[in-house]
């Protein structure tokens, strides 16, 4: 998952089975569970769901719909999205359910039970709206249900019996005969309605896996498919306002993953790849959460509609490649915490250094490694990551924090994941290279552990470090236990020192929510405001608007700042651009203040990593074998 909100942020988704009586019982895995989606059938906003499992010899059987879904790392509860549930035995009456927790279905009598209906809300809507308790689903792993568009992240639709996950699923999926479909889940069969105004697609997924790794988009999309080698990829595009078009992005896109592909030479890949890109408008239901999530052989993308054509194109190169990274890591290489994985109650593995930081590293290496960037370009993103990392706690263990990922203080520092995690992946490499002459790297090492465990193996949790100490050499073994599982804060000018850079301060430009220190703004919980942190006077624009640390942010043009809208406000500030008219309202002591100006360029004082004049030879090659190889 790539949360790229998150970043900026801080530093920066019917045919009735009738009657049918199936025989299976709840420890049985060879009969399907035949499920349906009614598109055409939407009211109220909820799409109306069929579950028919087979036939039960239990006394009772439960149902549940994910808490959380894999490549999260937060609660999503998608339980709470589904109302009307009911479960009908063969004489078409109501059994009795229970409902003991919110993602939770008992239902009694289970011999008799014949199939399961409810209807399900989506969570766009809901992001800002409001109406349902807790944490939203991260957009990308949400679910959009529109008369134009649907979002189809099957975990948000369908669940599981306890016992029943490995059970091959059949799923029918009826819709207007004018949507286009997108799913890389396989397709069986197409029948269209007498009057031909649906057409039900029939597809089958080998266990519920498999439900929740094949999102789909239905609706009026723009779709473009391509080769790269032998992969076939379909990049399936809704832009509400037709700002966008796949046929726009398709040759970033193709040069992306020949790029990709290059860099990954011989890993396993997949013969498709499906890219689901949803542009966002600016309406109150739009989702905010914008980043991406992976699948095996696709990934769900959210991201804004009004982004200029340039840095649309430049935040699909860095999610998509970043998602596409996960085929090896934690799709080929993972432990038992991702493979047995809990839907209800998961358990976190250690290794999130690895899963997010290091498949982010990959995702911004390659493209100097093979020329799609300059070295400048990715010297200026190691020296982001490195202010971003600042603004967490540096001292914090990293596997501590991975496997306890979502309480407190650890869930806070989950994004630092994409940050720390990224340079961790860094001074791996660099350590690697130095330690056999060049010959061997941080994608090396992932090559070699995809070839010891693999898709179908995976590892002991507790065992990972050990393995990578007697896979590679003593200095990356003393580098795991100081850095990732010890407290250490990594001195980075040592790393950048092997490869001949070095660190100097200039002026350079910056945009409008951060400055060299990282972000310049800060929250009350408690008073539930937003203001400029002390980090404001490095940013120049601010600071000639005598803006001051702990002026509380009311107003940015017309729009009331809250801690609910925070990330959608300094979301659309991130993409400020000289010359644009800007009305803000501020507070300090109590005295209102207004700065309703045009925006010009803002600067700050910053290191800037660059080549060292004085590098001897030993260091240039090393940096020639860590850029190209």
């Amino acid at each position: 998952m790539k949360n790229i909100l998150s970043i900026v942020l801080v530093g920066s988704i019917l045919l009735s089975c009738g009657t049918t009586k199936k025989t299976t019982n709840d420890l049985a895995i060879s009969n399907p569970i035949v499920t349906s989606m009614d598109l055409t059938k939407v009211v109220d906003d909820k799409v109306p769901v069929i579950i028919n499992p087979g036939r039960f010899t239990t006394e009772t059987v439960t149902y549940h719909l994910p808490k959380v879904v894999q490549g999260t790392y937060s609660v999503s509860s998608f339980g709470r999205f589904v109302d009307d549930f009911k479960a009908i035995d063969y004489n078409g009456k109501e059994l009795t359910v229970t409902h003991p927790d919110e993602n939770t279905w008992v239902i009694a009598n289970a011999a008799q039970l014949d199939k399961l209906i409810y209807n399900v809300n989506d969570t766009f809507d809901i992001e800002t709206v409001g109406g349902i308790g807790g944490e939203m689903p991260f957009s990308p792993s949400g679910t959009n249900i529109d008369p134009e568009v649907y979002v189809l992240n099957l975990h948000g639709f369908i669940g599981f019996f306890d016992s029943l996950k490995t059970n091959q699923y059949e799923l029918d999926v009826t819709a207007p005969a004018t949507f286009k479909r997108s799913s890389a889940l396989q397709n069986v069969g197409t029948k269209s309605s007498p009057d031909g105004r649906s057409i039900t697609t029939s597809y089958i997924a080998p266990r519920y896996f498999d439900i929740t790794d094949n999102p789909m988009m239905y609706g009026k999309l723009d779709v473009e498919e391509f080769m790269v080698g032998d992969i076939k990829i379909v990049l399936s595009v809704y832009s509400p306002n037709k700002v966008h078009t796949a046929a726009s992005l398709k040759e970033t896109m193709y040069k992306m993953m020949e790029g990709q592909k290059a860099y990954l030479g011989d890993v396993d890949s997949t013969p498709r790849y499906d890219i689901f890109l949803y542009l966002a408008d600016r309406g109150e239901t739009a989702p905010k959460g914008f980043g991406a999530l992976e699948h095996h052989t696709s990934t769900v993308v959210v991201l804004q509609e009004a982004m200029p054509k340039e840095a649309l194109a430049k935040s699909m190169v860095d999610v998509v490649a970043h998602e596409f990274f996960h085929i090896v890591t934690p799709l080929s290489v993972h432990s038992e915490d991702v493979h047995y994985f809990d839907y209800i109650n998961p358990t976190f593995s250690k290794h999130l250094w690895m899963y997010e930081g290091v498949t982010e590293y990959f995702a911004q290496h390659f493209q100097v490694y093979e020329g799609l960037v300059t070295p400048d370009e990715f010297y200026k993103e190691i020296m982001s990551k490195i202010r971003t990392s600042n603004y967490f706690d540096d001292t914090m263990s990293f596997t501590v924090m991975s496997e306890n990922i979502l309480e407190k203080p650890y869930a806070d520092n989950y994004i630092n994941v994409y940050s720390k995690g990224a340079l961790i992946g860094m001074c791996i490499d660099i350590l690697m290279r130095e330690e056999s002459n060049g010959q061997r790297s941080m994608l090396s090492l992932m090559k070699e552990l995809s070839t010891k465990y693999g898709k179908n193996k995976p590892f002991n949790d507790d065992d990972l470090i050990r393995e990578i100490s007697i896979m590679t050499y003593p200095t990356v073994s003393q580098f795991l236990e100081t850095y990732v599982e010890g407290t250490t804060p990594i001195d980075y000018s040592e790393f950048f020192k092997k490869v001949g850079l070095t660190l100097k301060s200039s002026r350079v430009e910056t945009n409008y929510i951060q400055s060299g220190a990282g972000f310049i703004f800060d929250g009350d919980q408690e008073k539930g405001t937003i203001f400029f942190s002390a980090g404001v006077k490095d940013n120049s624009f601010w600071a000639e608007q005598g803006v001051l640390p702990n002026d509380v942010i009311k107003e940015v043009n017309g729009t009331v700042l809250t801690l609910e809208n925070v990330r959608m406000v300094l979301g659309q500030m991130y993409q400020w651009k000289p010359g644009q008219e800007i009305d803000v309202k501020l507070e300090r002591d109590g005295n209102p203040i207004e700065i309703k100006t045009t925006l010009k360029q803002s600067y700050t004082t910053s290191e800037t990593l660059m080549e060292d004049e004085n590098a001897n030879e030993l260091q240039i090659n090393l940096r020639k074998a860590w850029l190209k190889g």
